[in-house]
C-alpha cells in the first residue's frame, strides 16, 4: 500500500467547502470521484484541514492510500485530466506510511484580501471582499499585534466550533498594502472554525473606528464570541500554504518540509 501526498489549488466559489457533505458539491468529493475513475478503488482522501464554503486554496494538502502502480510523477497530470476546471493538482509525492496531512501539519498560512477601491475589480471580485469605506490601517496593524502568540481564541471563533480547546498559536500576522488591496496574512499552528474570518471582521471594525486597537486584546481576554466583530465574507479568504517537518530518517524530503520540531496540532477553518 502506497501513501501519496498531493498539493491542490481550487477556486472555492462553487463549492460547499472542502470536506464531503451529504448535499452539495465539495472539493473532496470531486477529487475522490477522479481517483476512483483513475484507479477503480474507493479512496477517501485525508485533507490538511477543512475550508468552508466559498473559501479558496492555493496550497491545500491531502494524502491517500492506494494499491495503484501509477508512477508518482504522473499522478498530478492523471488527476487533472479528470477534475473540473476549478480544481488543479499542483504536485504529488510519496510520503511515509505514518504521514497524515492534517495530524502531521505544523504551520498553515491564510490570506484574507480586502478591495478598498471605489468600485470592485470585476476580474477579481470572487477573491476579494469589497470595502470602499476608508480604513485606519495603522490602527488595524496595532490591534493585530495583540493576537500574535499562544492564546485562547474563543472570542475569535464560531460558536459552532466543536474543538475541546481553543488554544492556538499565531506565529506571524501582518497587513500588506498593494494598491487598493489590503491583505491580512496570518500563519499559525492551527486555526479554529471561522477564526481568520472573525479576526478580519473585527479588524474591520477597528479600521472603521468602531473599536480601538487595544480592544482586540480586551476581546481576546474576554473569551466570548459576542465581544468580537462580524464574520467576514468567505470569498475573501484563501489558504496559501501548509508546512510540514522533516522526519528523523529524512523520509520526507520535499519542498513542504520547511518546519522542524514544532508540536502537532489540528487545523480547521
Amino acid at each position: 500500500m502506497r501513501n501519496i501526498g498531493c498539493k491542490v489549488s481550487y477556486d472555492g466559489s462553487e463549492f460547499n467547502g472542502f470536506q464531503s457533505q451529504p448535499y452539495g458539491r465539495t472539493v473532496q468529493g470531486e477529487i475522490e470521484k477522479a481517483l476512483e475513475h483513475l484507479t477503480n478503488e474507493s479512496i477517501i482522501i485525508l485533507g490538511s484541514g477543512r475550508t468552508d464554503a466559498g473559501v479558496h486554496a492555493r496550497g491545500q494538502v491531502f494524502n491517500f492510500h492506494t494499491e495503484s502502480t501509477i508512477p508518482t510523477e504522473r499522478w498530478a497530470i492523471a488527476l487533472n485530466t479528470r477534475l473540473p476546471k476549478d480544481i488543479v493538482i499542483l504536485d504529488a509525492w510519496d510520503v511515509p506510511e505514518a504521514f497524515h496531512s492534517r495530524k502531521s501539519a505544523k504551520r498553515k498560512t491564510y490570506c484574507y484580501t480586502i478591495d478598498r477601491g471605489k468600485f470592485p475589480d470585476v476580474f477579481g471580485r470572487q477573491y476579494r471582499f469589497h470595502h470602499p469605506t476608508p480604513l485606519r490601517v495603522e490602527e488595524m496593524r496595532e490591534g493585530l499585534k495583540h493576537l500574535v502568540g499562544e492564546h485562547d481564541f474563543t472570542s475569535y471563533t464560531s460558536i459552532h466550533s466543536t474543538k475541546a480547546s481553543h488554544i492556538r498559536t499565531i506565529y506571524e500576522a501582518r497587513l500588506e498594502e498593494e494598491g487598493p488591496f489590503l491583505h491580512l496574512v496570518v500563519t499559525g499552528n492551527g486555526f479554529l472554525y471561522n477564526m481568520v474570518r472573525v479576526i478580519m471582521g473585527t479588524l474591520l471594525w477597528v479600521g472603521e473606528g468602531k473599536l480601538l486597537a487595544d480592544d482586540m486584546l480586551r476581546i481576546l481576554d474576554g473569551k466570548s464570541r459576542a465581544l468580537a466583530g462580524p464574520t467576514a465574507m468567505a470569498h475573501g479568504l484563501t489558504l496559501m500554504d501548509v508546512e510540514y517537518a522533516r522526519t528523523n530518517d529524512n523520509q520526507f524530503p520535499h519542498p513542504y518540509d520547511q518546519v522542524k520540531d514544532e508540536p502537532e496540532t489540528e487545523v480547521e477553518e
